[in-house]
């Protein structure tokens, strides 16, 4: 894989986390057996994904308890679970032990997670959460907007992990407003890696805007659902993620 070098040190360039949660959306809405999430991880892995991502959300709208538990069964790649923090999940998560525990904001009411963690005005919530996984020997993410606050109150926190929201550069409706958008993720990686934080990016990322994400040097990994899944309709799941490995 090929690199770049900053600063004396070579980064790789990023690995692809492959959420399935809206496998698991459409298996929903007849309430039946299939498409499996399972079946749909497995060939994502088989197809270079580096990471399987499921949403456990509270009001269990799409991936189920039992998905997790068979997930973290079967697979040879990491499974990171984005969670909120309430008391519930992080006991789950506690059972499951994922790879990674992505914590995220969550709204009932959302289609799909609309921003990031405000960690600077939840610290003791999401401090209780955060250490009950790390004893677990859990790592821990906080998926965050791009905004220095909320990046130093993360590492504050104990979390050794941060993931960018990137859904205001994907929504963009001009060039100078992505270009504005892309510049706050790029600051905002280059000042958590220099406070030791490790530092993936996504949400709304799509084979159109994906490359210039990828660029930006000390993004580890990019986590990519619903773009893939709807590729996938036409070309199959596998192609699908062979297309976007490809783009990063």
């Amino acid at each position: 894989m090929s690199g770049e070098k900053s600063q004396g040190l070579t980064f790789k360039m990023p690995r692809l986390g492959v959420n399935i949660d809206h496998v698991a959306t459409l298996r929903e809405a007849r309430k039946g057996i299939e498409p499996e999430p399972v079946m749909a991880a497995l060939l994502a892995q088989a197809s270079g994904a580096d990471s399987i991502v499921v949403h456990l959300r509270e009001d269990r709208r799409h991936i189920k308890d039992s998905d997790v538990f068979n997930l973290r069964n079967i697979l040879h790649t990491r499974l990171n679970l984005e969670m909120s923090a309430a008391d519930e999940i992080v006991d789950i998560a506690c059972k499951v032990v994922p790879d990674q525990a992505t914590l995220v904001p969550e709204k009932r009411q959302e289609l799909t997670t609309e921003g990031g963690l405000d960690v600077a005005n939840n610290f003791n919530k999401l401090n209780k959460a955060i250490k009950k996984l790390k004893d677990h020997n859990i790592e821990v993410s906080l998926f965050i907007d791009p905004d220095k606050k909320q990046i130093s109150a993360a590492k504050k926190i104990g979390a050794s992990m941060i993931e960018i929201h990137t859904g205001r550069f994907a929504d963009a409706t001009s060039k100078n407003e992505e270009d504005k958008y892309f510049k706050e993720i790029k600051l905002s990686t280059v000042f958590a890696r220099k406070i030791g934080l490790s530092v993936n990016a996504g949400h709304g990322l799509n084979y159109h805007n994906v490359s210039r994400i990828a660029k930006i040097t000390g993004i580890e990994e990019l986590n990519i659902g619903h773009s893939i899944i709807c590729r996938s309709v036409f070309v199959g799941l596998g192609r699908a993620v062979e297309e976007m490995k490809a783009l990063i």
